[in-house]
């Protein structure tokens, strides 16, 4: 009989983290308690809450609760905290390269404004990475829920710090909101000051939310993308390009994307030659780390070692980590796999 080998131990990248969203729940009961927060009791449970962002309501309860953690980080030292024990749980799952999304404009009211509040999140990335080991950059996210002139001004802030360690333009936040093609314009300010497209599309809409981003924002990489499974020729267009889809398989589960972890199309991305990077989205909100999506493809897809150590290194080869870190994981997942 085949040894199941320890996932934990196999050598990734993570690419789909939001900021907040990777707070441990302990963390977040220690800084309500230290403001006189009041949480929601969503929040303060043993278990993550229950969710279903399918429609607006749900979606709308789903940000209540993200607004309420977020409203927990007041100072430069819980952002530190934050970032320390987010690559901490990395490391602890196998991460090899952590690129972590943040939207300044949300931290910016109570860290003294937009450029400081940046400033500060740079700052303890920078620290995390270099006490920790792990390798470790900055996604910044325009929200889509805003004027695009908005994701404007953060994209030359975004190109203004890519020496300080960001590397790619993000769009969240409700994609049945605002039209991809609005932000067209922040996205070639980011993409021409070098930094990496990776829009969310393809989760709660359909596969044209996906088009739109490879479309209007040229994008190199899709958050999430899995509704792209309901297209084949979509597929193809993705696999030919070598776009890497940020799948979140136990968030598609907890959002009601899909309804059970089997109905997660990771094996039709998969044999259609997609790319993927498995990531965790929220774990404070849906309960699982990196980790943790790799045994869902085992578990519920049937992916044998062989295959996740090749999941693990199409999130490598669609980091924007250095070539000698690339190569360095990559040996790793090697080493991995032959045990």
């Amino acid at each position: 009989m085949e040894r199941v080998r320890d996932v934990r131990e196999l050598p990734k990248a993570h690419l789909h983290l939001h900021f907040t969203g990777s707070m441990r729940p302990a963390t977040l009961l220690d800084l309500a308690d230290k403001y006189g927060v009041r949480l929601p009791d969503a929040l303060t449970g043993a278990e993550p809450p229950k969710l279903r962002a399918t429609d607006e309501r749900g979606w709308f309860r789903f940000q209540r609760l993200y607004d309420a953690a977020r409203s927990c980080l007041r100072e430069p030292e819980d952002i530190q905290r934050l970032v320390r024990e987010a690559a901490e749980e990395d490391l602890r799952d196998g991460s090899g390269w952590l690129e972590i999304q943040v939207d300044p404009t949300s931290y910016a009211p109570r860290l003294g404004g937009l450029i400081p509040a940046l400033e500060i999140i740079l700052d303890a990335v920078e620290s995390a990475s270099r006490e920790t080991g792990l390798g470790m950059r900055v996604l910044v996210a325009a929200n889509r829920m805003k004027h695009p002139l908005d994701a404007r001004t953060l994209a030359r802030l975004a190109v203004r710090y890519a020496d300080r360690g960001i590397v790619g333009f993000g769009l969240s936040n409700d994609e049945r909101r605002g039209m991809a093609r609005d932000f067209d314009r922040a996205f070639a300010i980011a993409r021409d000051g070098g930094l990496l497209a990776a829009p969310h599309g393809g989760e709660l809409t359909g596969p044209a939310s996906v088009r739109d981003c490879l479309d209007d924002l040229h994008a190199a990489r899709i958050g999430h993308g899995v509704r792209a499974a309901e297209d084949p020729r979509l597929l193809k267009r993705l696999a030919d390009r070598g776009v890497t889809c940020e799948v979140c398989p136990a968030s598609n589960v907890a959002l009601g994307v899909y309804e059970k972890p089997e109905d997660v199309p990771l094996r039709t991305l998969f044999d259609a030659g997609v790319p993927m990077a498995l990531g965790a989205d929220d774990p404070l909100l849906f309960g699982s780390r990196l980790a943790a999506q790799y045994e869902i493809a085992r578990e519920h897809h049937g992916f044998d070692d062989a295959e996740l150590a090749e999941l693990a290194r199409q999130s490598i080869r669609g980091s924007a980590a250095p070539k000698d870190v690339q190569e360095r994981l990559l040996a790793g997942a090697d080493t991995w796999l032959r045990g």
